[in-house]
């Protein structure tokens, strides 16, 4: 690809899209944001205000006028799969927000039509951009805890007025579901979850599941849209001590095992084991910036080098198949073993 600036384009105006729109058109070295697309004539309106992207009403006819390199598609999840065809037969590379579809057989199609096309199609699971986040995984790969004994998702808030589709489970576990994946390196292999409906009217608003994965690590999760206060927190215990990693304030915070140098082999499983006490707390230096930045820098990079995808789609899938997976435990009362979860991470 020549070094001429690669032009970029935003499907879907809401919210999470008028931030898309901001960050390509401010934040991007090497990128030009060229257009956008809408069917709110007022949304197409106020996205182009002041910048030199021009406005559709069709996304369709914007893929068609405009020679577009990068595509973030941020509309509903009913219109992952054609919007992405879409895009992905114009010629351009995509970045749909998650979930990546509302299927399996969706999501499936769209990673065919990518390789068929011979374009990049990446996942917005933009929580693997987090600074926190990068650096826990860095000192993680670094076996800074030793082994990893638990990893226990918080994510809790008001409830939001605009989700009536889906319920708290596939809103917002596929994104700790993904990170727990992506910290963690190991597939689940046994999951339950137990779900209630408080406010909203349709699906769940609260939930509380956990994951076994295969290397031993178990995962909690603890997500509500019933608190009257924001909290997105990771904790990660090891051996060695445990990390907090909090969201919002980019903080990462490591509490050490004072003990964890005296070692003795426990007799039932003749592995070694640490001792624990309370130690020395430690806050990481961490050079926050806005994930979203972080996440499109990554795509626009990727597609410039020809690298792999930031989030490859498989794995956005799998956390979309294994939230679904916990909303089918919740609504049951079971418990969703090995055999039923292979079938999601083949």
């Amino acid at each position: 690809m020549s070094d001429a600036p690669m032009r970029a384009g935003v499907v879907g105006l809401g919210m999470m899209g008028r931030n898309h729109v901001r960050v390509w058109d401010e934040a991007i070295p090497g990128v030009e944001l060229v257009a956008v697309a809408d069917p709110d004539v007022g949304a197409v309106t106020r996205a182009t205000a002041g910048r030199r992207a021009r406005g559709y009403e069709d996304p369709r006819a914007m893929l068609e006028a405009e020679r577009l390199d990068l595509v973030s598609i941020v509309a509903p999840t009913s219109l992952h799969l054609p919007v992405t065809l879409d895009a992905l037969r114009s010629g351009a590379n995509v970045l749909v927000e998650k979930p990546i579809a509302a299927t399996r057989d969706e999501a499936v199609a769209m990673m065919e039509a990518a390789s068929e096309a011979g374009r990049m199609l990446t996942v917005g699971h933009i929580e693997r951009f987090n600074p926190a986040i990068r650096e826990l995984r860095r000192r993680l790969a670094d076996a800074e805890l030793g082994r990893v004994f638990q990893i226990h998702a918080t994510r809790l808030g008001p409830f939001p007025a605009r989700i009536r589709d889906v319920g708290v489970v596939v809103d917002l576990a596929p994104h700790d579901i993904d990170v727990m994946r992506y910290l963690v390196d190991s597939e689940p292999i046994r999951l339950f979850a137990e779900t209630e409906r408080r406010i909203h009217t349709d699906h769940e608003d609260l939930f509380v599941g956990t994951i076994k994965f295969a290397n031993g690590v178990v995962g909690v999760l603890d997500i509500n849209w019933l608190t009257p206060t924001k909290r997105r927190s990771l904790t990660v215990t090891g051996e060695r001590g445990m990390y907090v990693a909090d969201y919002i304030a980019q903080d990462l915070v490591f509490y050490a095992n004072q003990d964890a140098p005296d070692t003795w082999i426990n007799p039932g499983t003749g592995r070694s084991v640490t001792s624990v006490a309370e130690g020395e707390m430690t806050r990481r230096a961490i050079r926050r910036e806005e994930p979203l930045v972080v996440e499109l820098r990554d795509f626009a990079h990727a597609v410039r080098g020809g690298g792999p995808p930031p989030v490859e789609p498989r794995d956005a899938m799998i956390a979309l198949l294994l939230a679904r997976k916990m909303v089918e435990s919740g609504e049951r009362g079971e418990v969703i073993d090995a055999a039923a979860l292979e079938e999601v991470v083949r």
